[in-house]
């Protein structure tokens, strides 16, 4: 089984040291991994894997039972188990997936808390991100606006494991879908934007709001009674 050793709260560690458990015909599997491996609307870290004698480049990570496949591109061949191996993670990538992510959770709680529309849908690309509501006629100035009056209050972002019933009991209803976490997810894994927001979640979040910038919305749109927003990051 791979230790995932971002979480709860380091995930701003792109460099770390790992043991080769296991390999297949495209991917690596490590006893411990700092790369995120994908999932709730984040996408996979990227970066590279070397040892004495090789390198190779990581173009996807993914969970499978328990383990994480850092899945490789073209390797002429693969470290032996038991290879001690440096991980390096794109940090730069890493780092925009993390502001996007944590803009999406501050998007998501003032649309919830203003408009009472909880979040159905949420992804996020290298180019922006998108968040889709529920059952509101959003008015997207505003949100604008206060969305980053929050983010200028420069709050900490808090990352821990907490029992479950202690989370279901902290996690106001429509702010996420916890009937989709499988019931033996306990603890969870929790982000805590200090006064302002909580929620489950496993991706990667930057340590404070005044790390975001200034968060934009690019587009609306709107079909079948859900209203999508896409927006961005900028320094």
């Amino acid at each position: 089984m791979t230790d995932l050793r971002y979480l709860p709260d380091d995930d701003d560690v792109t460099e770390f040291e790992a043991t080769v458990t296991g390999t297949g015909d495209d991917y690596v599997i490590l006893d411990g991994t700092y790369f995120y491996p994908g999932g709730g609307g984040q996408p996979a870290d990227r970066g590279t894997l070397s040892w004495s004698g090789g390198e190779v480049t990581v173009v996807d990570a993914r969970k499978n039972h328990g383990d994480v496949r850092h899945y490789v591109d073209g390797a002429a061949s693969l470290p032996e188990v038991g290879t001690t191996v440096d991980g390096r993670i794109d940090a730069e990538r890493r780092g925009r997936l993390t502001r996007l992510h944590t803009a999406q959770h501050v998007l998501s709680r003032i649309v919830l808390d203003e408009f009472g529309a909880a979040t159905v849908g949420n992804g996020l690309t290298l180019d922006g991100g998108w968040v889709e509501f529920e059952g509101a006629d959003l008015d997207t100035g505003r949100i604008d606006r206060l969305t980053n009056a929050a983010v200028d209050r420069d709050l900490p972002v808090h990352k821990a494991e907490r029992p479950r019933d202690a989370v279901e009991d902290a996690v106001p209803e429509g702010r996420a879908q916890l009937d989709r976490i499988p019931d033996h997810v306990d603890p969870m894994r929790v982000v805590e934007i200090d006064d302002f927001d909580v929620c489950p979640c496993g991706g990667t979040h930057v340590d404070r709001l005044g790390e975001l910038g200034t968060v934009r919305i690019t587009a609306v749109s709107s079909e079948n009674g859900v209203e999508r927003i896409e927006f961005d990051v900028t320094a």
